[in-house]
């Protein structure tokens, strides 16, 4: 992988390569982007695995090479400080509350000493601490250059790190908002120029690249923008009762127009726009004229302070967004609502990445490699290829050097109902149960839906003898901690836990999938995307959803076996794949496995 890595490198050609779990890729990759003599950016999936590359694996390097590696990190504004609005903090009155209070006491300490304004550093504040919000550098409140504490600030100071180094490790969200800047605007973006750019965990490229290069409007955006807006008035000193009334205005017309997108919660398809406004024309053009006539006062506010022109960008922005999604008139767009508790979301996605990474990436990098333990489809690249637009690229796969015949069992039962019947929920819990019995616990079973999760869960959580954990009963990474720490725990949990989690050894040696991982078709984009393929002739069912679910499966396994010296069991329950004949994809895209039908095999297994 190292000498196809150098070779694109050299020749300025894309790559992508596949490389099972344990085969060393971070390495494979590092080693030839330091040589190269070239500016790479590596792009990762998650946050976790940007700073093991920096934290672990660079210094790694640094000591067998013998020398300083140009090297940085950079994340999002959102995960740094900043310096003024803590200054601001001590003399303002912006805390609420005594635990407000002693949060900020950490943050001010901490700020004394960090070279890198990181929240990541803190390890005493709490994760869901309210003040961060109130004190990290987030673009909508920033002055830039006009800041006193501009040649301090962590993002100026993160900005000179990038422009002194060869090696820049971002994650995927700041990679995309990057090229989304420079897309849409004539700013410089946030990442210096690059020749070469690495994905790792590129299996993640489309779903990221669609939000980014989408729009989103928020009735919890406005409400922000209307609170900074009055919170800068009392401390800078230019309130008056007109802005009052116009602040009252934005609020009352948001909530008056967001109600009108109803109030279930998730996610669902909208395209109609053309028949709220026949209705509702009136609320539409309040809320239009509340923004615009906010942009306008700030604008005419005498010896303005900086941070107000930073408002008015985002009131504009915010009605560009919103006259944008209520045209609804793009058809390369998919127009959907999202509910998340008080929050309602307006969003417009590009139904298809590919043509827009061909042109702002592929086009204009010169090389471009693409790495995940999951990128094949049935040993081959055509679907990650098609769905990204990257053509004429080289291909490699590197197998794992695990011995998957020997280290684990793939266990599909066969006598369960089919997964979309109603009796099949009964029938998982009681295999799931007898599955757990031999594994003594030390599993993750996870699932393809809330619902499903919760339901199964509250049937076989009581009959278990071992600990059990719920996804959303605390952190995601606390979560994970306590079953690392519990012997013989089991973890219940979605998609989430479906990547990017590492537990080797016994604690983890079951894993528990209970269907094969379609997407869901109603999901608005899925939909939209099926019904492009299907209006251009092609077949979604083979063409996307399988491709889609195979990667997502082997996702799923890849918790399992992180060693040479794990062995477990992978029990999916969905018989579907055995019993379908699409099923010998899945089968082809998975790893060389041990498989048998037989719950006897499970609990030989187990004995051994």
């Amino acid at each position: 992988m190292a000498e196809a890595v150098e070779s694109a490198l050299a020749e300025s050609r894309h790559l992508i390569v596949e490389a099972g779990t344990g085969t060393g890729k971070t390495l494979a990759y590092l080693v030839p982007a330091i040589l190269s003599g070239k500016r790479v950016v590596v792009s990762t999936g998650t946050k976790n695995l940007q700073e093991q590359i920096y934290f672990k694996d660079i210094p790694f390097l640094e000591k067998h090479i013998g020398e300083r590696l140009a090297t940085c990190y950079m994340k999002g504004r959102g995960n740094y400080l900043c310096r003024q609005k803590v200054y601001d903090a001590e003399r303002e009155p912006i805390l609420e509350g005594l635990e407000e209070v002693a949060d900020f006491q950490i943050i001010r300490e901490w700020e004394k000493t960090t070279e890198s304004g990181d929240r990541s550093e803190i390890r005493t504040l709490p994760e869901n601490s309210t003040v961060w919000a109130k004190l990290d550098a987030r673009a909508e409140t920033c002055t830039g250059q006009k800041c006193p504490q501009y040649e301090r600030c962590f993002i100026t100071l993160m900005h000179q790190r990038a422009a002194e180094s060869d090696l820049i490790v971002v994650n995927h969200h700041l990679l995309f908002a990057d090229l989304a800047v420079k897309q849409t605007s004539d700013m410089a973006g946030i990442i210096p120029a690059y020749e070469a750019l690495i994905f790792d965990e590129a299996h993640e490229v489309e779903d990221v690249a669609g939000q980014y290069f989408g729009r989103t409007v928020s009735n919890h955006q406005i409400r922000d923008l209307g609170s900074d807006a009055a919170g800068l008035s009392r401390r800078k000193e230019f309130g008056s009762a007109e802005l009052d009334r116009i602040l009252i205005s934005l609020s009352d017309h948001t909530e008056a127009f967001f109600v009108l997108f109803g109030n279930v919660e998730g996610r669902s398809g909208f395209s109609g726009q053309a028949a709220l406004l026949l209705d509702n024309s009136e609320k539409f053009q309040d809320l239009m004229l509340s923004l615009e006539l906010l942009a306008t006062h700030l604008k005419l506010v005498p010896n303005p302070p900086e941070e107000l022109f930073t408002l008015v960008r985002r009131a504009e922005e915010i009605r560009r967004n919103l006259q944008f999604f209520m045209e609804g008139s793009d058809p390369s767009f998919v127009y959907w609502v999202e509910r998340r508790g008080r929050g309602c979301y307006l969003q417009a996605t590009p139904i298809d990445v590919a043509s827009i990474l061909e042109s702002t990436l592929f086009a204009n990098i010169e090389t471009v490699v693409l790495t995940s333990a999951t990128l094949a489809v049935a040993g081959g690249f055509e679907f990650v290829e098609k769905r990204l637009g990257m053509s004429g690229a080289r291909t490699l796969i590197v197998a794992s050097h695990f011995e998957y015949q020997t280290q684990a069992l793939l266990y599909v039962p066969q006598h369960l109902p089919d997964p979309r019947t109603p009796g099949f929920a009964a029938g998982a819990a009681g295999e799931i149960l007898r599955i757990l019995e031999h594994s003594r616990g030390r599993a993750f079973v996870l699932f393809t839906s809330y619902q499903q999760m919760r339901l199964i869960y509250d049937r076989v959580s009581l009959e278990l003898e071992y600990e059990t954990l719920l996804q959303g009963t605390g952190p995601r990474h606390a979560l994970l901690d306590e079953f690392k720490r519990t012997p013989n725990c089991v973890l219940f949990a979605t998609s989430s836990f479906w990547q990017g989690v590492d537990v080797p050894g016994e604690q983890l040696s079951c894993v528990i999938i209970d269907k094969l991982p379609f997407a869901v078709p109603s999901d608005p984009v899925v939909d939209a995307r099926i019904r492009r393929i299907r209006e251009n002739g092609g077949e979604p069912f083979y063409e996307y959803q399988i491709p889609q679910a195979a990667i997502a499966l082997k996702q799923g396994f890849g918790r399992l076996i992180r060693t040479r010296s794990d062995r477990g069991v992978l029990a999916i329950l969905d018989n579907r794949i055995t019993k379908q004949r699409y099923g010998q994809l899945f089968f082809d895209s998975l790893p060389d496995y041990g498989f048998t039908t037989r719950l006897a095999d499970v609990e030989n297994f187990f004995n051994v």
